[in-house]
């Protein structure tokens, strides 16, 4: 599998571009700014890209959406109950940081246990509630993209609306740790981790 990770935008979120690398049918996770960093990887790698796949509908995680879609043609996805955050400055919190920014609607909504292969790839969809109502994470092979919902050593943020801490708990305890212990997570912010080295030492899990 080909992965490439990049920090994008004011926030430095992860971005992650993924793609089987037989067939280079490929997914970008995450475009949160600085498109043309986004692309220009696609574009050396020669990857065709069939979804973008956005974790949550916050603007740290969907800036760059509309080029990177402009370039790739590909369907977005995203949660039914994130989905309205694309076109709401205000649900996507765009508005308290004097931007504005509205995207394109989504081609795919997600409701979770969604499968969408790419190549030889399978990408699973697991809806993990709490940061916001739709976020989801993405298992591929013995990888999980957590978004904002479960990094290392900490847990995403509850106190913006739709959030809930029983509900982000709920998600990670149930939807995620009980992945495989060598399951490597590729979270919204920060560092990789495991989900063993999770299980046993972050504190907001014991």
């Amino acid at each position: 599998m080909f992965l490439k990770h990049l920090q994008v935008g004011f926030l430095d979120t992860n971005c992650y571009i993924i793609a089987d690398e037989e067939s280079k049918d490929a997914a970008v996770i995450d475009p949160g700014g600085d498109a043309d960093n986004i692309i220009k990887v696609i574009s050396d790698e020669k990857l065709m890209v069939k979804y973008i796949f956005l974790t949550h509908g916050h603007s740290d995680h969907i800036a760059a959406l509309s080029k990177v879609k402009d370039a790739t043609n590909a369907k977005v996805a995203i949660h039914n109950k994130d989905a309205h955050m694309l076109s709401s400055p205000k649900h996507n919190l765009s508005i308290f940081f004097g931007k504005g920014l509205t995207q394109p609607s989504a081609d795919i909504t997600l409701n979770g246990d969604e499968m969408f292969n790419l190549g030889k790839l399978v990408l699973k969809i697991i809806h993990t509630p709490g940061h916001t109502p739709g976020g989801i994470s993405i298992q591929v092979d013995n990888i999980v993209f957590t978004g904002d919902t479960l990094f290392a050593g900490s847990i995403g943020r509850t106190d913006f609306p739709g959030g809930s801490l029983d509900e982000l708990i709920s998600s990670i305890k149930n939807k995620l740790l009980i992945l495989e212990d060598d399951t490597k997570i590729f979270p919204g912010h920060g560092e990789p981790s495991t989900i063993a080295y999770e299980k046993s030492m972050n504190p907001f899990l014991q």
